[in-house]
């Protein structure tokens, strides 16, 4: 089994789009709320492995901005889910050096909740250990739309906008863009998750289940990316005279 030490290349920055929790639940007979809850208890093992790993920025994908679509039941539940997972794990969490950070927009959430969410950020702001990003009322055509609305909102002249200036406007302002993409779940698709930040990741799709995809699965992830040569529209050559 792979270390630290043995994995060649760590990614600073892994983001994962946990997709699978309701097929997990229906192959065991139980409600798809169920199968919700079990994908946020292997979060706590995921982190505990990125940790593990030396992975320092972790991106999940709770809740997107097309999942207000779901039948309503569903919907209140996942926001049950968040906000019980705020209740019961901020503070270890915060105890374990995590930075949390909210990605998306926070309107349309009850605004208990987002009270709660604000007070995870501010408590946690100044952690270093890991910073882990909830993708939560997320969904990347609604980022660069933000974006673009806030530039035009500060009065930008359209020749100062180039790709850095951008960026700072993005939900990501100050971190860097993820270096790899994972998929769970048997879907090969980024479904309008980071498409602005997704440009030059490196991509990993499982057939694994989140609920499922647990630190082994990550150690398959991680090799698979230290595997590849990432080139940035260079040549390889380039690459290599660059190190």
């Amino acid at each position: 089994m792979s270390s630290p030490k043995t994995l060649t290349r760590i990614p600073t920055h892994i983001a994962i789009i946990m997709d699978g929790n309701g097929r997990w639940a229906k192959a065991r007979g139980l409600p798809r709320l169920a199968g919700h809850r079990a994908g946020t208890e292997n979060l706590r093992r995921i982190l505990n492995a990125c940790v593990e790993f030396n992975i320092k920025i972790l991106t999940i994908w709770a809740f997107s901005t097309e999942n207000w679509r779901r039948p309503q039941e569903e919907v209140r539940g996942l926001m049950d889910i968040l906000e019980q997972v705020i209740d019961r794990e901020l503070n270890e969490l915060h105890k374990n050096g995590v930075r949390l950070r909210h990605v998306g927009r926070l309107e349309g959430i009850a605004p208990h909740l987002q009270t709660k969410v604000r007070h995870a950020i501010e408590l946690t702001k100044d952690n270093e250990r890991l910073t882990l990003n909830v993708a939560f009322n997320y969904g990347g055509k609604a980022e660069i739309l933000d974006a673009v609305k806030r530039i035009i909102a500060d009065g930008v002249h359209p020749e100062e906008v180039d790709e850095n200036l951008f960026a700072r406007y993005l939900y990501t302002a100050g971190l860097p863009d993820p270096d790899m993409i994972i998929r769970t779940g048997n879907e090969s698709r980024i479904s309008n998750f980071m498409l602005w930040q997704g440009a030059y990741s490196e991509y990993y799709f499982t057939t694994v289940l989140w609920p499922d995809f647990d630190k082994e699965e990550l150690r398959k992830a991680l090799e698979d990316y230290a595997r590849r040569e990432r080139r940035f529209g260079m040549t390889t050559e380039q690459v290599a005279g660059a190190r």
